[in-house]
């Protein structure tokens, strides 16, 4: 777990390495890790937004030869592959799992109850926001299998998400990730990125806890 975070926190510096060891290998790696975080529903602690926005970066300097065209595709294609994915585990098991069940022990209900809660509120949109949101858009799509959403439907607010989500990210990469500012504090950019896709979540918890009072 502590190189999981040392990795998030220097995201930057983690991916140039692995750029000089894989090469052109460095695509479907970093492919794998957003199709992973999104398809692979006991993973939802894997880099997302902050992921696009280093490579993104990294794409925009000559340096190390990387074609953000590439990226554009891939961190398009593989939350799309990923929420599909999740979708069709969510519809075969979502409602079976519980604390003895083999997801159980990865998957937390607490996690589940609060998807589940945002998914209500929000109806079919909740796919398409839930991609900003850490956690809660590994857990979304498995809610949506569950809760007999027809797949069409499921599939066109996941596009609308992961196309919006590709786009944000890997624009303020590419565009502003070598700025001198950004560069010489990545980590605390890194940490500013978590911390805002996490405040609709916190926001959602702290009025729900001041409601109980």
């Amino acid at each position: 777990m502590s190189f999981l975070i040392d990795f998030i926190l220097h995201i930057d510096s983690h991916l140039i390495t692995i750029v000089n060891t894989f090469g052109n290998w460095t695509y479907l790696i970093l492919f794998l890790i957003i199709f992973i975080e999104t398809g692979a529903v006991i993973l939802p602690f894997l880099p997302g937004d902050s992921l696009l926005f280093a490579a993104s970066a990294l794409a925009a300097n000559s340096e190390y030869h990387l074609n953000i065209w590439i990226f554009v595709f891939l961190f398009w294609a593989a939350p799309l592959l990923g929420d599909s994915l999740n979708f069709f585990i969510g519809q075969k098991i979502g409602s079976t799992i519980n604390d003895e069940s083999f997801l159980g022990r990865f998957v937390k209900k607490e996690d589940l109850d609060k998807t589940e809660a945002f998914f209500e509120k929000h109806g079919g949109m909740a796919i398409s926001l839930a991609r900003f949101m850490p956690i809660i858009r590994t857990m979304s799509p498995f809610v949506a299998g569950g809760s007999g959403i027809q797949y069409r439907k499921f599939f066109r607010y996941s596009f609308i998400g992961a196309t919006a989500w590709m786009i944000l990210c890997c624009s303020a990469g590419y565009y502003f990730g070598n700025f001198p500012v950004v560069k010489e504090h990545f980590s605390l950019i890194i940490i500013g990125i978590i911390i805002v896709s996490l405040m609709p979540a916190i926001i959602a918890a702290s009025k729900k806890h001041f409601a109980k009072k």
